[in-house]
This record gives structure tokens, sequence and C-alpha cells, in this order.
């Protein structure tokens, strides 16, 4: 094994055992219109047909002892509400500035959702392997993209294309609760995505 996969893994390593919330800075603290300005991040083509009449609600950097590890944007229409982000129709794109083992992204996915609510070990296993297929290894460069159509329906992108899908209302609220949630590690992340104030 070389020094760059042991080096890779180690940061994989860390970032799945720390909690979340130690490595968050916001990039963004409130909602931007799609329409804002060239400042504003375009929306992603694979969301524009699933999201149609979309906006930037907010945007945060998740951070490694100083190292960006990616930027997390919410997508979301203009009647999006906070507190009810389960039953919404929304799309999370996460830009990723580091190289990350895509069964490193899984694990981590599933440890976080167990923080959102309860589930059973079998579920565990079979949202791990939808996971394991939906996450491929990223380096820098790379996007990962969650729709959730507001009624159990998730599609997974990366880099535009579709990697996965499935229809489950309990994984959609508990997956995308890793983010946005009361009860998410990243409370900062949170807030920024949100739009919320600090």
């Amino acid at each position: 094994m070389t020094h760059r996969r042991l080096h890779r893994r180690a940061l994989c390593a860390a970032l799945c055992s720390l909690p979340w919330m130690l490595m968050v800075t916001p990039a963004s603290s409130a909602p931007q219109p799609a329409a804002a300005g060239p400042a504003t991040p375009a929306m992603p083509e694979e969301l524009q047909p699933l999201l149609p009449g979309a906006q930037l609600r907010g945007s945060g950097v998740l951070r490694f002892f100083g190292l960006r590890v990616y930027e997390a944007r919410l997508w979301t229409t203009p009647a999006f509400s906070a507190e009810d982000y389960a039953s919404q129709r929304l799309g999370l794109v996460l830009s990723y500035d580091r190289r990350l083992e895509g069964a490193a992204i899984a694990d981590r996915s599933i440890a976080e959702m167990r923080r959102v609510g309860a589930f059973s070990e079998v579920q565990a296993q079979q949202w791990l392997i939808l996971m394991k297929q939906a996450f491929p290894d990223v380096k820098p460069g790379d996007r990962l993209l969650g729709w959730h159509d507001g009624q159990g329906g998730v599609r997974f992108y990366y880099n535009g294309r579709q990697t996965a899908e499935l229809s489950d209302p309990l994984y959609a609220r508990l997956f995308f609760g890793i983010w946005l949630a009361p009860q998410s590690s990243a409370p900062a992340l949170r807030q920024s995505l949100l739009g919320l104030p600090g």
C-alpha cells in the first residue's frame, strides 16, 4: 500500500471518528436567490429538471483541522419550510476538496443518521449497501448530489451521473436530517444551510 493510500485511509478514519461539529465553519448564513448575480453558484444541471424554480437557500464549509473537506449547498423551492424539511423537495450538493473513500462516507452517514432517529440493523445494512453504490471514492473537484422529491423518493448523483435511487420516507428523513434536523451534530452548518439566524 502506497504512502498516499495510507494517508487517505488515515484521513477517512479520522473524519469518521470525530464529531462533525468540530469541523464546521459557515460559508453563508442567509438564503440566496438563484438569480442573485454572478457570485451565486449555478444550480447543477442534473438538478434543474428535478427542482424547477429552486433557489440556493444556504451553504457552509466542512473543515478538518483547518483543511476544507467539502462545501455543502442546499437548493430548495421558495416555499421551503425548515421545520418540515422531511416533506420538502430539495437538493443537497457536496463539492469535495479532499480525497475520501466512498465506503467511509457511507459508514459515517449511517452513524450520523442514528443521531436523527432510530432504525433497525436490517435497515442499516440495506441502506449501507445502497450508499456504497451511491457514493464512489471522491477526489478534489468531485460533486455528490442528493435529491428528495418530498414524498420519500431519493436519488443520488456523482458528478452529474445518477448512481442510486430509492423510495423510503424514513431513509429520506434520516439521511437529509444529517444536515437539516435539529439533532444534527453540525449545528453551525445546519444554520448556514437553512439560512437561520446565528
